[in-house]
């Protein structure tokens, strides 16, 4: 039997790989420090260590006889690593490195890491492309754009194989909807279940494509079991419902007959206006083509979130840096 090592699981996307890793006959062990995901997520066949991904001595022995590693774990907060850079940075950087070591140590044959998005930056023109520069416009992006060249670097000393993938977006069943700092469908529906209103940074011009992790679960198993995603850099997600956040706001207030009048609240520093990813290249490699549309995937998240209950926002990560600047979504804890 094969065995794969993820972290993140307790996680949106580490959850549901781990989930498919089963059902394809693999050996799963995973790791999740619990900052940002639930306990009820993790699949119950799962050999599961509540370790932190900066350990490198309990990275060391989680990946020991391990064939392929995928890291899912992070601290995806790419608004809150404007405040809380220390934070974000130290999960994203240096979590990555010491599962890569780690990987390495075990003479793991290939490494899959999800990027970001973020590492784009505020780029000239949209959709995103594999092959265009990256210009990150914050601390996460810029943690995720390193983290991928410490994975290039790493696997050509040693020999390990590397894959990155980029979601963007990614929302879905068994994402932290109770989280303030991220999750933008998560925290409009959850605000619309208690009859609050949502509050929009910005005007809400800010264009976006959702993608659901039911679509994207499959290409990251291939991304570790297929030879031609050896060494390569693949976005997945839809180029298509290109949408702004004031029509995500519409689209969940249809669903759950709610009377919308979002509040309005001062932009978000760096937040990129237009950020949207090709999906050309995964089309071209797998055949990509999304099952869900968004108003479908609204509709799942809706009925997930109505399951488990409405929930009151944790503020459960410091804010590094208070000043004018900080949202006062969080200084002033809004939600």
């Amino acid at each position: 039997m094969s065995k794969v090592f993820i972290t993140g699981v307790a996680g949106l996307l580490g959850s549901h790989l781990a989930e498919h890793f089963l059902k394809q006959g693999w050996e799963v062990v995973a790791c999740d420090n619990m900052l940002g995901g639930y306990y009820d997520n993790i699949p119950k066949k799962v050999k599961f260590l509540k370790k932190d991904c900066r350990d490198l001595k309990a990275m060391t022995k989680a990946s020991e006889g391990a064939d392929l590693v995928y890291h899912c774990a992070a601290t995806a907060y790419e608004g809150l690593s404007v405040f809380s850079p220390v934070l974000v940075t130290d999960n994203i950087v240096q979590a990555t490195i010491s599962v890569l070591t780690a990987a390495v140590k075990n003479k793991v044959k290939r490494t899959v890491i999800c990027s970001s998005m973020a590492r784009y930056g505020a780029l000239p023109t949209v959709p995103f492309t594999e092959d265009m520069e990256p210009k990150p416009q914050d601390p996460y992006g810029i943690g995720k754009l390193v983290t991928e060249k410490f994975l290039w670097n790493l696997g050509e000393i040693f020999g390990m194989e590397g894959v990155v993938a980029v979601p963007h977006n990614i929302i879905g069943s068994r994402q932290k909807y109770d989280d303030p700092f991220r999750n933008v469908a998560g925290i409009m529906i959850n605000l619309m279940l208690q009859g609050r209103q949502p509050i929009i940074y910005g005007d809400g011009s800010q264009k976006r494509s959702f993608s659901f992790v039911q679509d994207d679960v499959d290409l990251l198993y291939k991304f570790g079991v297929e030879k031609n995603a050896a060494g390569e850099v693949f976005n997945i997600g839809p180029d298509n419902e290109f949408i702004t956040i004031n029509e995500l706001a519409v689209v969940i207030a249809k669903q759950l007959n709610f009377d919308l009048k979002p509040q309005y609240t001062t932009g978000r520093p760096q937040e990129v206006k237009l950020a949207n990813c090709s999906a050309d290249k995964i089309r071209k490699f797998y055949g990509y083509k999304p099952e869900l549309n968004l108003e479908e995937g609204i509709a799942s998240m809706i009925e997930y979130i109505r399951k488990r209950g409405p929930r009151k926002f944790k503020y459960h990560l410091p804010l590094e840096i208070v000043n004018e600047k900080t949202p006062k979504t969080w200084k002033n804890r809004l939600f």
